[in-house]
């Protein structure tokens, strides 16, 4: 009797970690949103507000209710570099307006934090354990990523990139295009929607979204919801911007870039 009372008092800690209910979804979806150097305090502002938004938009609550289950679990988390990465919200079951306002108000609730660097290979390492964490299980896993800039941090970007689509991940992207110096001065990276497209985005039907600004955010994580929530593919028709020129940087630009900067 007294083990079974000691195995019940270490055992309650444990299972209560986990949701009350672990449940089947069509969608496993980690939004992951760059908070690093880069972005300033009103863009964080932008793109949490972006977020807000859209997941108690009409026509994503009709994506998530067009699924065979209608439900999806959905994590959001904020990145910068390597091994600064945040669960802002975790795993939670959204199937209406109900869920998916409480999903919003409690994000609304917390301040985004401003990091340094920018480590896209940390965040998609980072999503690979949270999904090992999910009590749910879907069809589908996407991990949803956004932001300004190239991996500067960490491991080589294709490197995880590539371990997260062997595993069986679908990574979508949603670079940031504009023209506004950071913080410290500097220009963001031109052509990042190429980088995005060859660097980061993998798996089946894996697909960019385009945000022209920050005040373009809200309108294209939207859409981006919206087709990953339905399983599609934007069109090549429905690019949100002008095609970009034909450069297309490599992969370890953010790198290169960083370390030309550090030599002076």
């Amino acid at each position: 009797m007294r083990l079974f009372i000691l195995l019940t008092v270490l055992l309650v800690p444990v299972f209560s970690a986990f949701p009350a209910k672990a449940e089947l979804v069509d969608l496993e979806l980690i939004l992951a949103v760059d908070v690093s150097g880069s972005v300033d305090d009103e863009e964080a502002g932008l793109q949490r507000a972006g977020y807000v938004a859209a997941i108690t938009d009409d026509k994503v609550l009709r994506a998530i209710k067009s699924g065979r289950l209608g439900r999806i679990a959905v994590a959001y988390v904020e990145w910068a570099g390597q091994g600064i990465s945040r669960t802002v919200i975790d795993w939670t079951v959204i199937d209406g307006p109900d869920t998916a306002r409480d999903f919003a108000d409690r994000l609304d609730a917390q301040l985004p934090v401003i990091e340094l660097w920018t480590s896209i290979s940390g965040v998609i390492d980072y999503g690979l354990d949270l999904f090992d964490l999910s009590p749910h299980r879907g069809k589908r896993r996407v991990l949803d990523i956004s932001g300004d800039g190239p991996n500067n941090d960490g491991g080589p970007v294709t490197f995880s990139r590539d371990k997260a689509v062997k595993a069986g991940i679908i990574i979508n992207g949603l670079p940031i295009i504009n023209n506004r110096p950071s913080r410290y001065g500097t220009l963001p990276m031109p052509n990042l929607d190429n980088y995005y497209r060859d660097c980061v985005i993998g798996g089946f039907g894996a697909f960019i979204v385009v945000a022209n600004t920050f005040h373009d955010f809200a309108r294209a994580i939207r859409r981006k919801l919206v087709l990953e929530i339905a399983g599609l593919s934007p069109a090549p028709v429905a690019r949100l911007i002008p095609a970009s020129t034909g450069v297309h940087p490599p992969c370890d630009v953010g790198e290169i870039i960083r370390d030309s900067r550090e030599s002076f």
